[in-house]
């Protein structure tokens, strides 16, 4: 299926429908006073987070989505029936924007959280509704309120606690396969991966956490070179970032320092925030080195890329040092995710 996560689509709601002007007429009563109706409510637009779908591609070509307007009102004290709402709906993650003036309208971050995006026209009022002691016979009426229409802009951003990031072929793929239920393509040449991968890793019996696989970034992206920075929104809601790095390319003309910094640059170029999330380094393919030179290697590369937070050096195909990440990254995750402690107030103390 075709990964989708940006679209325009257009929402209608339906109109109230109008209210009635109508008398009562039986034989043998003359005056039988108003009976008009009042008009139905138009169906409104709602927009549902779906937990099973991961992609905007049913409203690629759905652009359009209109609710039935309300029925008119009736003689004989019968109002319009409402018109039944119509709930679009789309995958956790999505941001609605106005697409004329850029406004966020509403952001859907949990499974079947429900959000207004068209609200549907009150039915106008029929002349019964305008019977008094002073206005017996009233013949006013009024016409129902259009509902509401708007261009819509809906943009997924993924919700993962971890994402990885890292040029192709760095084996971000081959790490997501490797600990998680996700199933990525899987090759020896550049950008196979096309669109981003989400993967639950387990570490133990209700232990677990989401990891993101997005497409290789390579410098120049912001100039519109590889895939370019299209897909590193997916990135901005992760809690940490994995900047994982081929610590034995193929081609020995390639300095794996002077790519990590690349992929640094292009990073603080697409948004600062990104860049200032935490960041941890992970070496990998350290299968592919002698064993006896892995650890000048590695702290060559720390030394010459200036490196100060967290390392980890793993081995996507065989899991070599997959374990202790996953569970440093689990630890992390959960104490990100943990409430924090109230503070004492100092009156107890006082008391005490």
């Amino acid at each position: 299926m075709k990964f989708v996560d940006e679209v325009t689509i257009d929402v209608v709601a339906g109109n109230g429908g109008s209210g009635c002007a109508s008398f009562r007429r039986e034989k043998f009563i003359p005056f039988g006073g108003p009976d008009g109706g009042d008009g139905g409510r138009g169906g409104s637009v709602w927009a549902l987070a779906d937990r099973n779908l991961n992609t905007l591609i049913d409203y690629r070509y759905a652009r359009r989505h209109e609710a039935r307007n309300g029925e008119a009102g009736r003689g004989s004290d019968c109002f319009g029936a409402a018109a039944e709402d119509i709930v679009l709906r789309m995958p956790v993650g999505t941001i609605v924007r106005d697409a004329e003036t850029d406004e966020l309208l509403a952001e859907l971050l949990e499974a079947d959280q429900k959000v207004l995006l068209a609200k549907g026209g009150d039915g106008g009022f029929g002349n019964l509704h305008f019977k008094s002691p002073t206005n017996r016979a009233p013949r006013q009426k009024t016409p129902g309120w259009p509902g509401e229409a708007k261009a819509l802009k809906l943009e997924l951003r993924v919700l993962a606690d971890v994402g990885l990031l890292g040029q192709p072929n760095a084996g971000k793929s081959t790490l997501i396969a490797a600990v998680s239920n996700a199933r990525p393509k899987i090759a020896d040449y550049p950008f196979t991966t096309l669109y981003p991968n989400l993967g639950v890793v387990r570490v133990g019996p209700e232990q677990s956490f989401v990891m993101a696989d997005i497409p290789g970034l390579i410098e120049g992206a912001a100039e519109g070179a590889g895939l370019g920075h299209q897909f590193l929104r997916h990135l901005q809601r992760t809690r940490v970032l994995l900047h994982l790095v081929d610590l034995a390319p193929l081609d020995e003309a390639i300095d794996p320092v002077a790519e990590a910094k690349a992929i640094v640059a292009e990073l603080k170029k697409y948004d600062p925030e990104l860049h200032a999330k935490p960041r941890w380094l992970v070496l990998n393919k350290i299968d592919m080195i002698p064993a006896e030179e892995r650890e000048a290697k590695v702290k060559d590369f720390i030394k010459r890329f200036r490196w100060k937070g967290p390392v980890h050096c793993i081995s996507g195909l065989t899991r070599e040092g997959c374990e202790p990440l996953l569970r440093a990254i689990y630890e992390y995750v959960a104490e990100q995710k943990a409430p924090p402690i109230p503070e004492r107030d100092p009156r107890f103390d006082a008391e005490a």
